[in-house]
């Protein structure tokens, strides 16, 4: 009695360990697609009511033209800026671990230095477009 009762558990634990065995690839195929899904509908649903404010705004006799957003190219600069900072980052640190054996501590380190150092590079670049804008 007390062998089947045991047996019963091992064949219990077994099933568990499978169905984690099954629901991991499973969730490994379906995060990707239900992340693609529900940002494509977060986007027709900003786009829907970007498009009912600015028919409100027609509809009260209001020029649309007035609320719209000025275009910016800073998060494009910054975004370039700081990747180009972490693949510099990145072959620093791969020279250091190539030069010294430093192991990982070269690859974090010089991709959070230099990262920051095309952050700083952009910051400075963005401060100089407002100048000559204000200045014009």
């Amino acid at each position: 009695m007390a062998g089947q009762g045991r047996q019963r558990g091992q064949i219990l634990k077994t099933n568990a360990m499978n169905d984690n065995e099954v629901i991991i690839p499973v969730l490994g195929i379906l995060m990707p697609i239900i992340i693609t899904l529900g940002a494509f509908v977060m986007l027709t649903y900003v786009r829907k009511f970007e498009n009912l404010e600015r028919m409100a705004i027609i509809d009260k006799g209001l020029n649309p033209d007035l609320f719209k957003k000025e275009r910016s190219t800073s998060g494009a600069l910054r975004a370039s800026l700081l990747l180009v900072g972490g693949g510099i980052g990145l072959l620093m640190g791969y020279w250091l671990d190539e030069l010294f054996r430093m192991e990982e501590v070269a690859y974090f380190s010089m991709i959070l230095l230099f990262g920051g150092a095309g952050l700083g590079l952009a910051y400075l670049i963005e401060e100089k477009k407002n100048k000559q804008a204000n200045n014009s």
